[in-house]
């Protein structure tokens, strides 16, 4: 999406909470939905809206934070909030990132992985529209906990009220602050941060102030809303349970959409990026971790677990497969049950059917591997390769010590141990 204002613009993204209701080791923040971490969602979102430059609040001795947000977008720039002192303490750590620049600065929490770039861009048009700052809010069917958005008689935001500031009437508001706002550039960011001061019931530095500030000023502002599960902030393991199922839901309502097949769509598991061709047909319980491709007419039958994995059309896998990274299916490959592979390219038409392990492998077209066959790769230094020739012909039960080459044709006698390469339609038995 093309920055519509046409100038330079920055996401500061707040990522410095310790997490202590997480109970965890973890930083908050890395804890994952759909296989990526709360921060890289956010970090997603933001680059999916266009946002040119980003600039990642990141707590003290947590370099793991840095290092996330730093794969993912490798020009992001991180700084350190040394105290917990409130969010506009937190926004003013990033103060020399933005303090001359002209454009748009979006504000986000790296604790919301379910905020759609819609929300982000829909912010950025209202500023581009002629307000100064825009505030996203949602209807809460209970706002308790939440900052309260009060109107002014036009309807545009005139302050937020913190719930424990907030007064009896202001907290039967249902209009509440999602913790996401734009300013129309960073130069009135940083005045506006300028003036905040920790008169509250916690001696914080509210970053909601600002709105009040800006509107004393004379600045304008605008409302902007989403739906309430956009905002989800996750702050323990409930509310992380929770964005998991909210997360699952838009991917399968997706891949549904897409063309897929999701026999039991509740008992599917999906990845951020998982990618299902028209007509895939996936059966009940079936678990996708990051990285994986199915092409169109595949069918991945109950209880396959699948990572990092390219499975080809009309292949079917399962059940009970494990494609681990690194497998690469090609068309009218058939992987059977209690079947795992790593690192394995399995061609056109080949078979590996039962109780097999195959890995650091490549197995020509039209080959067949018995059950219980073994690639045998790892000699307890290294991993080693094992080739199989197209058209071969593994019996059940054999061993395949790597590295080791199976020639085309070739025909490897059942409870076979394979030290040595087999040369093109030749029989080894051992």
């Amino acid at each position: 999406m093309n920055n519509p204002s046409n100038v330079p613009e920055m996401a500061v993204v707040l990522a410095a909470g310790l997490g202590t209701r997480m109970k965890s080791a973890l930083p908050k923040v890395l804890h994952a939905v759909a296989s990526r971490s709360m921060l890289g969602h956010s970090l997603d979102a933001a680059a999916t809206a266009g946002v040119a430059q980003i600039a990642v609040v990141v707590g003290c001795d947590v370099p793991a934070v840095e290092a996330e947000a730093r794969t993912i977008a490798s020009q992001t720039q991180c700084f350190v909030q040394n105290e917990q002192k409130g969010t506009a303490h937190a926004v003013l750590a990033a103060r020399s990132a933005f303090v001359n620049l002209e454009g748009i600065v979006l504000i986000l929490c790296g604790d919301t992985p379910l905020i759609p770039a819609d929300a982000l861009i829909a912010l950025r048009e209202a500023l581009v529209a002629g307000a100064d700052l825009a505030v996203l809010g949602f209807e809460a069917v209970d706002p308790s906990g939440y900052g309260r958005i009060l109107l002014d008689a036009e309807g545009r935001p005139a302050a937020i009220r913190e719930h424990n500031d907030a007064t009896p009437a202001e907290r039967a508001i249902r209009l509440c602050n999602s913790g996401v706002l734009a300013v129309r550039s960073g130069i009135i960011l940083a005045s506006l941060l300028d003036q905040v001061r920790p008169d509250n019931a916690k001696s914080e530095y509210y970053l909601t102030d600002i709105i009040a500030i800006a509107r004393a000023r004379g600045l304008a502002t605008a409302l902007v809303t989403c739906a309430e599960e956009d905002t989800l902030g996750v702050n323990d393991r409930v509310q992380l349970a929770r964005a998991e199922a909210v997360m699952q839901r838009r991917l399968r309502e997706k891949a549904l959409l897409g063309g897929a097949t999701l026999v039991s769509p509740d008992t599917v598991t999906l990845a951020f990026d998982t990618k299902l061709g028209r007509d895939v047909l996936i059966e009940p319980n079936v678990v996708f971790g990051p990285g994986v491709t199915v092409e169109e007419g595949a069918v991945i039958r109950s209880f396959s677990h699948i990572e990092g994995a390219h499975i080809g059309r009309n292949a079917q896998i399962g059940p009970y497969a494990r494609l681990r990274p690194g497998a690469h299916l090609g068309e009218n490959v058939r992987i059977g049950n209690f079947v795992e592979l790593k690192n394995a390219a399995i061609d056109e038409g080949a078979k590996v059917n039962h109780l097999s392990y195959i890995g650091d492998a490549h197995i020509g077209a039209g080959a067949n591997v018995g059950a219980g066959t073994i690639t045998c790769n790892y000699d307890g230094f290294d991993k080693h390769h094992t080739d199989i020739g197209e058209g071969a012909f593994i019996g059940s039960n054999s061993s395949l010590v790597a590295p080791v080459k199976i020639g085309k044709g070739a025909y490897v006698g059942s409870g076979s141990v394979i030290t040595r390469d087999v040369a093109p339609d030749a029989l080894a038995v051992a």
